[in-house]
């Protein structure tokens, strides 16, 4: 029950995160589509009624208001072709070819001198002039505004607004017409800019958020990977390095003929049998190590490699009394300590000793064999011991203690750093008992 449980909630959570990024997708899709839509609604709007003046104002007035009007739907179409580039450049996801730029900024020189043309000859009306100056910039600037800061965009719509001005005063337009036209030219530029880039910036922030969602996802499975490949080198590595030994020692007796080579392919089986239960255990992700029970195994296991063992301070406050986070944290510790013996060196004899000094456990595993075995910082058990006990603001350190001793000793505080969540008890199901 408790694993489909676990499994709906992984469901559930999947489904939400792939809910959460279908509305971001089509939160960005509606945002582009409006940006897109924008130059085209200006176009149809502001950017045609205007050009119907020129149908009663001769030939000239007409081809160039036609002219106006296809080299304008041209930039719009290079508008919407460079908006989704904009935007991955703005979000720094790709850098936007610059020289995209230079037909839609011809594009724009182009339409500036048709304007200038048409108010010459007199092709539109007074107050046209100012809807054709609103829809002049807007296919260009879309873009343009979300690939430069802004400092740099209000200097150059500044130029082109002065640029534009001094054009229509010099065809002779009037004042009040070339007032009209420099505020058509503020309004648009500051909408583009409060509409386009705000925009911009909060589709990358959510963006932003998303991917982090996504790393976090990411660390949590490798995380979750080093757990397990961590635990299962802790389970199998004692088992098996005893199952060895108990090999070596059945075939020498079956050579001699002893009837006791029975027994120890026996005790390998049982052996065997119970590393496939732990494996078990740590796959579904229940299993705990235990203290006492780790204590007597190792002691065990080393007795019958043919090393005394002496085991200290086992019924005391360090060892009973110890919370269950830490006994299990030690655990793990007595197990990989006594694979490391059982592997290295030809030890006689080992100590494990439980102590408490200074508000902590001290755990010491001590043997005779120190002449081959790893010193500080070598092997990947002791580096899945430290970041165990790092958890609980313990530290483990390993070398030689001097005499041809070699040292184990873990120290694991009584109060666990806050926050930490305590391991929850193990149900065992009737097929376990």
């Amino acid at each position: 029950m408790k694993e489909l449980t676990e499994v709906i909630g992984q469901v559930r959570g999947w489904r939400r995160g792939w809910t959460e990024r279908t509305k971001l997708q089509r939160i960005d899709l509606y945002t582009r589509v409006t940006l897109c839509a924008l130059p085209w609604i200006f176009l149809v709007s502001w950017g045609l009624l205007p050009l119907g003046a020129t149908l009663d104002r001769g030939p000239a007035a007409m081809a160039l208001g036609g002219a106006f009007f296809a080299v304008n739907a041209v930039q719009c179409l290079l508008s919407n072709r460079n908006v989704s580039l904009s935007f991955a450049h703005y979000r720094g996801s790709e850098p936007f070819p610059m020289r995209r730029l230079r037909l839609p900024a011809a594009l724009l020189a182009v339409l500036t001198g048709l304007l200038v043309a048409l108010a010459a000859v007199g092709g539109i009306k007074d107050e046209g002039l100012a809807l054709l100056v609103l829809d002049l910039p807007v296919a260009f600037t879309i873009p343009y505004v979300l690939l430069v800061p802004v400092r740099t965009y209000l200097l150059h719509c500044a130029a082109f607004a002065v640029a534009l001005v001094a054009l229509l005063a010099a065809v002779g337009v009037p004042g009040g017409l070339l007032f009209g036209a420099a505020l058509s030219l503020v309004v648009v530029f500051l909408l583009v800019l409060t509409s386009t880039r705000p925009s911009a910036w909060s589709m990358s922030v959510m963006w932003q958020a998303e991917d982090a969602r996504d790393m976090q996802a990411r660390l949590a499975v490798a995380e979750e990977r080093l757990r397990f490949g961590r635990d299962m080198h802790d389970v199998l590595g004692r088992n098996l390095a005893v199952i060895a030994l108990k090999s070596e020692l059945a075939v020498e007796l079956a050579q001699r003929g002893n009837a006791a080579a029975v027994d120890q392919m026996v005790e390998v089986q049982r052996i065997a049998r119970a590393s496939q239960q732990e494996v078990r255990d740590v796959v579904r992700g229940y299993r705990e190590a235990d203290l006492p029970t780790e204590l007597l195994g190792a002691k065990g296991v080393l007795e019958a490699a043919g090393i005394s063992c002496t085991v200290e301070g086992a019924d005391g406050p360090a060892g009973i009394g110890a919370p269950p986070a830490i006994q299990a944290a030690l655990g793990w510790v007595v197990r990989e300590a006594a694979t490391n013996v059982l592997r290295h060196g030809d030890p006689r004899h080992c100590v494990i000793r439980l102590t408490t000094a200074a508000g902590a456990v001290v755990l010491e595993v001590e043997n005779d064999g120190a002449g081959a075995v790893p010193e500080v910082g070598g092997g990947s058990g002791l580096a899945g011991l430290r970041e165990r006990l790092a958890a609980l603001g313990g530290s483990l350190e390993a070398g030689s203690a001097g005499d041809g001793l070699f040292r184990v000793t873990a120290t694991v505080p009584l109060t666990a750093p806050r926050g930490l969540p305590s391991p929850a008890p193990r149900s065992i199901s009737p097929e376990e008992r």
